[in-house]
């Protein structure tokens, strides 16, 4: 059928590749919360949060009740959490964390991914900061800081940017600040999580960097015991 259909296809089957592993991602995830507490979201804050996560990154209503109704069956499955740090191309810095069931599988799977685009262990974890993210619409910028502090929320940041506020909190006040936000009529969050933010972005100049961290961060979407990738590069 000729060059065309053969790179359709492989494009085709990369992106299949990583709804599958965003799928997976989103199943373990949602387990262990359900396991570690009650498997409903009304009594389960950790299994609320997770749920209201991966929902604002389309996975489906099935994928979150299959893994919910998993934990409810008393299902023997357990997964370890680890975290892989490297720095990549043109002083890129990246962490992987995973959830896995077969750790020397999630390290060589991780390693292969950021060796073979140009990335080399390293610890780089000292260039982060774990903070609380949440993200929504809105312009009203100083009444929500101001309603976060009176509400005793730790604040760090609160940024507007077209018509889209951004909140950043100290990572053990995210659902108080979700409360207080709440309170404002707000409900909807494109992001409500626990992350880790570069202390200081970088722009990739060189477009052979550009071309190999973005086929890294490929790679890492493509491995199903990653969960998430954090970075300091400005994309």
């Amino acid at each position: 059928m000729g060059r065309a259909h053969e790179v359709r296809a492989k494009s085709m089957a990369a992106t299949a590749a990583k709804r599958s592993a965003l799928f997976m991602r989103a199943s373990k995830e949602i387990y262990m919360a359900a396991k570690s507490g009650v498997p409903d979201p009304n009594s389960n804050l950790a299994l609320r949060s997770a749920i209201e996560k991966w929902k604002s990154q389309q996975v489906t209503k099935d994928v979150i009740e299959r893994a919910i109704q998993k934990a409810k069956g008393g299902s023997g499955e357990h997964y370890e959490a680890g975290r892989y740090e490297f720095f990549g191309p043109g002083g890129s810095l990246i962490i992987v964390d995973t959830l896995t069931d077969n750790v020397n599988r999630a390290l060589t799977d991780v390693r292969t991914a950021a060796t073979k685009h140009g990335g080399r262990m390293g610890q780089v974890s000292y260039n982060f900061t774990q903070a609380g993210v949440l993200v929504f619409k809105g312009n009203e910028r100083d009444k929500i800081e101001e309603a976060l502090i009176l509400g005793d929320v730790d604040v760090r940041e609160v940024n507007a940017d077209n018509g889209m506020i951004e909140v950043i909190v100290n990572p053990t006040f995210l659902a108080k600040a979700k409360e207080v936000l709440k309170g404002l009529n707000v409900t909807e969050f494109d992001t409500c999580e626990i992350t880790m933010i570069a202390n200081e972005m970088i722009k990739l100049t060189n477009p052979e960097d550009q071309q190999k961290f973005q086929a890294m961060l490929d790679a890492f979407d493509e491995v199903t015991d990653v969960q998430e990738v954090y970075h300091n590069v400005d994309l």
